[in-house]
């Protein structure tokens, strides 16, 4: 498979994660030339900064990793991140309203952060291991419509990550305009792969480099 690097957001966001973790991580993106790098927002002007006359994005998460806080604390985020220096952004949607049927507020919190970076790719989080089949369904329904990029299948920090059946089945559901990122658990070349095949067109995965190494 052809440039498989161009497929990958190269993500470090666990929590003890050291600045010196990130400059490596940012290395290893600009070598590799991946997608982009995936921080916490507040590495975010470090990772602009590394960055800096490459094409590999600035990618960060709002709202991470549970989605329950308020949109304005959503859209404070965006608007610093954007301050920062971040040109991706991956968003955690409002996962209990979504599963009580809330389905207009959901859309209208994605709509307000997408008003925010209208020029800038958005990811929408919507944690697929908490979600029953038709909350998956009513959830492709929500990105669609609120005009996000990306509807994006986990966190990666819940029970588990992304599935082969879960891509397909958002692949399925999604507005052809939105793309479908596969997170969580892509470790091996094979995984990639499979969730490639599954309709995935970005992967997030703290594995980028060996996935390099083996393809």
């Amino acid at each position: 498979m052809k440039n498989i690097n161009k497929l990958i957001d190269h993500t470090l966001l666990k929590p003890e994660a050291t600045s010196d973790q990130v400059l490596k991580l940012c290395e290893e993106a600009r070598l590799h030339d991946f997608a982009s790098v995936m921080v916490n927002s507040s590495y975010v002007s470090l990772c602009k900064k590394e960055l800096l006359h490459t094409d590999v994005k600035v990618a960060t998460v709002i709202g991470f990793p549970l989605g329950a806080c308020s949109t304005h604390t959503k859209l404070e985020e965006v608007r610093q991140a954007l301050r920062d220096g971040a040109n991706e952004f991956d968003m955690v949607l409002n996962i209990g309203k979504l599963k009580e049927g809330k389905l207009d507020e959901v859309t209208q919190e994605i709509i307000a952060i997408k008003e925010i970076v209208p020029e800038y790719v958005l990811k929408v989080i919507i944690e697929t291991s908490l979600l029953s089949e038709q909350d998956k369904i009513n959830a492709c329904k929500c990105v669609t419509d609120a005009k996000a990029e990306f509807i994006k299948t986990s966190t990666g920090f819940s029970t588990h990550g992304a599935t082969v059946e879960d891509v397909a089945l958002l692949r399925k559901h999604v507005g052809k305009d939105v793309q479908v990122k596969a997170s969580g658990g892509v470790r091996s070349y094979d995984d990639l792969v499979k969730m490639h095949e599954a309709g995935a067109t970005r992967i997030g995965t703290s594995s980028g480099v060996s996935l390099m190494s083996t393809q």
